[in-house]
């Protein structure tokens, strides 16, 4: 959760940096050019400006919530943010171990899996021994949960 924080912080202080010193810049030599209609380099300027902008609306909302997720609300006992979990695919008789993840983190190839994906989301407050049926684009998967860590447990 440390490093999420870290990385939307250091994310958020770049796109700062570019807003307050560099796209004034950019935007001012292009204005130097003369006619606003026909210059590209300024409208390109200006879109930047606003999807800067916009960027960072998102990320320092993101931050803001991660700032109010209670560690104490997540269980102990059952999946949720930050547990490991190793399931059995049913049909393919394959063990595959997923860590839930929020979406910034998620790479699925290496089974970083967000809560918010289908597999996540069909996972979060289980146990093992449960099994879970969910929608996937090849049909219905049927996972089997055979053990689970939680963040509680990661973090000793």
């Amino acid at each position: 959760m440390l490093d999420i924080k870290k990385k939307l912080q250091e994310e958020i202080t770049a796109l700062e940096y570019e807003l307050r010193n560099e796209l004034p810049r950019e935007i001012l030599k292009a204005r130097a050019h003369g006619d606003l209609k026909e210059n590209a380099e300024y409208h390109a300027a200006k879109e930047r400006q606003g999807y800067v902008n916009a960027r960072l609306g998102q990320l320092q909302k993101r931050l803001s919530d991660f700032s109010m997720i209670d560690m104490s609300k997540i269980p102990h006992d059952r999946t949720g943010l930050g547990s490991r979990v190793v399931v059995l695919d049913v049909a393919r008789n394959e063990e595959i171990t997923y860590y839930l993840v929020t979406s910034e983190e998620a790479d699925a190839p290496n089974g970083k899996i967000s809560t918010s994906s289908p597999i996540g989301k069909s996972l979060l407050g289980k146990e093992v021994g449960d099994t879970v049926k969910m929608q996937a684009p090849g049909g219905t998967k049927e996972l089997e949960i055979l053990g689970l860590q939680t963040i509680h447990d990661l973090e000793k």
